[in-house]
């Protein structure tokens, strides 16, 4: 069916991003018709690349372009810093384009595999917080080459960018492993277009629905897959909705993780990393508790399989917040705007560390290959960020002004918060490693103040499973709570 309209694409940048993705809007014509790059490079403005026009610079020749409201931009420039990135998407916004999109700045851009279905919505996440480091994937990613790698919780924000990346690393097979049946159906769906586009190489894709709490069956299925490198992302993490849930906290992140744990050492994976958090540093959340006491799994599992003569690596890897994840404030905010406001903040001064995705599981990716067994790793989050001023900045990304036309009301900390988020531990001394932005800490394997790991997970178990004859303790998140804080906390108290 023709279209009633001719639509004209404008490509920001000139470079191999940008003239790769000219090159497959011309074989899909339905998309639209390249009208021109706009650069900045002076050698390349006036010339023409495969008979479409190069303009610029960027700044000053956005105004004089012929658009109407179909006509779409794309920023195809990977490498720019997000300061820049901001400059462009302000001045194609106040040229009147309603239409943008990015080409993201991950490592497979950079690397020459541009896609046109790599192109997104431009969002707040493209144009706040610090610039991410390039990661190199296919040098990153060669200890997965014809391996098996397994991601529990594939479907979730930090599983589901894991995935993405490692359509480059030619692995033999990516398992993507979950309980919610429409997170994991929607990122396997997503993968296969990526390959069927020409992203990534070809991973034989294999979508499994199963339950880590159930230690039988994770003993089962691992033994049954094979997986050579196991990620492990699955974890409840919505603080408040936890401190309502501790019980089910505790049975899905430390039992959870201590099934797979038992499970990959029985299976003899040669690595496992694990997926942590700031929030495990002198937890004041059932959540932050839950991932403490999974790094201290971690460490345990390191040691037994060091123990039984393993070839094995079984490490952590901590940092704070992700831009956009599922839960997180920008999502929420974004979702506020739209509705006309108030954007909710809990505290003027709360802040966090934040880093996007991309960025994250591209350092979680490249510590798995350079980690060592026992090892605990935490990545450089940068400086952080005033949660005020990001609700603040996404106000003024949707073309709006705070307190004017979307207001923003401090709605004050709730259970299980705290303004702010420390990453590490006095003597856990982080250090700087050879490699960008990922640090080493003094691993600590115990740090419970009365009790040992083996006696405090003896202690939850009959509150997490059925006991016969302890029928009085099951679920009893009243004693559950008082069994971690007794084990956290001097005298019990937070």
């Amino acid at each position: 069916m023709a279209q009633p309209f001719e639509k004209f694409v404008y490509i920001i940048g000139a470079g191999f991003a940008g003239q790769m993705l000219a090159k497959e809007l011309k074989e899909k014509k339905i998309f639209g018709q390249v009208a021109a790059f706009i650069d900045d490079d002076p050698k390349v403005i006036g010339k023409e690349i495969d008979e479409i026009p190069v303009l610029g610079p960027i700044n000053h020749f956005v105004s004089f372009l012929r658009r109407t409201d179909y006509d779409e931009a794309i920023i195809a420039i990977p490498s720019a810093p997000t300061s820049r990135i901001n400059e462009i998407y302000q001045v194609l916004k106040n040229c009147g384009f309603s239409r943008i999109k990015i080409l993201p700045t991950l490592s497979q851009v950079i690397e020459g595999n541009a896609h046109l279905i790599q192109a997104r919505e431009i969002n707040p996440l493209d144009i706040l917080g610090r610039t991410p480091v390039t990661i190199s994937l296919k040098e990153s990613l060669s200890y997965i080459r014809g391996k098996r790698v397994l991601i529990t919780g594939a479907g979730g924000s930090i599983g589901s960018e894991l995935a993405r990346q490692l359509l480059s690393g030619g692995a033999e097979r990516l398992y993507l492993f979950g309980h919610g049946e429409n997170s994991i159906y929607l990122i396997d769906k997503e993968l296969r277009i990526l390959q069927k586009e020409g992203v990534g190489e070809k991973a034989t894709i294999v979508p499994i629905i199963g339950e880590l709490k159930d230690k039988e069956y994770m003993d089962y299925i691992l033994s049954k897959l094979k997986c050579d490198v196991i990620f492990h992302c699955a974890a409840y993490k919505h603080v408040p909705l936890m401190e309502e849930n501790p019980v089910a906290v505790i049975e899905n992140n430390v039992f959870g993780t201590k099934n797979i744990l038992d499970a990959a050492i029985k299976a003899k994976v040669s690595k496992f990393v694990l997926i942590s958090t700031d929030k495990a540093v002198n937890p004041v959340s059932i959540y932050g508790a839950s991932k403490m006491i999974s790094e201290k799994l971690l460490l345990d599992a390191a040691s037994k399989a060091k123990e039984l003569g393993l070839d094995s690596d079984f490490m952590f890897v901590r940092f704070g917040n992700v831009l956009g994840s599922r839960g997180s404030v920008l999502p929420l905010f974004m979702s506020q705007i739209q509705t006309g406001g108030p954007v909710t903040v809990t505290d003027k001064n709360m802040q966090r560390y934040f880093m996007t995705i991309p960025e994250a599981c591209s350092l979680v990716l490249k510590t798995g290959g350079v980690g060592k067994n026992g090892f605990s790793y935490l990545l450089d989050m940068g400086e952080p960020i005033k949660i005020l001023e990001m609700a603040e900045q996404c106000i003024k990304f949707s073309g709006l002004e705070p307190y004017k036309d979307i207001n923003i009301v401090i709605t004050g900390l709730r259970k299980g918060e705290r303004l702010d988020e420390p990453l590490w531990l006095e003597e856990e001394n982080p250090q700087q490693t050879e490699y960008p932005k990922i640090l080493k800490l003094t691993t600590i394997k115990e740090s419970f103040k009365n009790t040992t790991l083996d006696e405090l997970i003896k202690a939850l178990y009959p509150i997490c499973y059925f006991v016969s004859g302890k029928e009085n303790i099951y679920r009893n998140k009243e004693l559950l709570v008082d069994i971690i804080k007794n084990a956290i906390y001097k005298e019990g108290k937070k």
